[in-house]
């Protein structure tokens, strides 16, 4: 079996990926680290897994400084990187935030990232941030039409166009920034976006693997 065509480096990729989206340096499946939940009481879901990638320190909270770090792990320059923290942090923080919160009003807390989620997606993730294999199938099964199980850079518009709730004008945003910066940092040199590939966006997977094979290539 060949190899699958390698995908290209994220540097220069617009817009940013909201932390639904859309971490760097933890790895997977470290959820008793985490507080405000373990292992014990069922582990992290796939969207608290994604924000996770972004919270260095492991304690649950991603400040405006760590997703600047995660976005250049990811390979993104100084001035996106530090557009998509302000972006990202301005605009899920306070809706993440409990109510008996001491820190920074720009920090965003994991436990409570499912609140983040808005209309206008293709409903991969359900209300609690858990996984939909069904939906997500879905999304290939019905766009998917030039390649199966890969999407197109069309294909993804047309998607897009699917999913929009009417007069849900920050849902268009979110989803568009989410999928456009999706294809841009993991489409391959035939410029699809595969299925395997896409599906490691929701437990934040992909976002390590992008750091590694950035660090195996040298770049810093």
């Amino acid at each position: 079996m060949g190899r699958a065509p390698r995908r290209r480096a994220a540097a220069g990729v617009a817009p940013p990926l909201l932390l639904l989206l859309l971490g760097t340096a933890l790895f997977l499946g470290r959820a008793a680290a985490y507080g405000g939940y373990t292992e014990g009481a069922g582990g992290m879901t796939d969207l608290q897994k994604h924000a996770a990638f972004f919270d260095h320190n492991g304690d649950g909270v991603v400040s405006i400084s760590e997703t600047y770090d995660a976005f250049r792990s990811l390979g993104f320059g100084i001035g996106m990187s530090s557009v998509s923290a302000a972006f990202i942090n301005g605009a899920l923080a306070s809706k993440t935030r409990p109510e008996n919160a001491t820190s920074s009003h720009l920090d965003i807390y994991i436990e409570n990232i499912h609140k983040g989620i808005h209309g206008s997606d293709s409903g991969a993730y359900d209300a609690q941030g858990r996984f939909v294999p069904e939906k997500f199938d879905a999304i290939f099964a019905k766009h998917a039409k030039t390649t199966p199980n890969a999407l197109t850079s069309d294909e993804i518009d047309e998607l897009l166009q699917t999913d929009r709730d009417p007069r849900d004008y920050q849902g268009w945003v979110g989803a568009t920034s989410e999928w456009k910066i999706l294809y841009n940092l993991a489409k391959d040199k035939e410029g699809l976006l595969r299925k395997d590939v896409a599906r490691g966006v929701y437990d934040g997977s992909l976002f390590h693997q992008l750091v590694k094979e950035r660090r195996g290539s040298g770049d810093k």
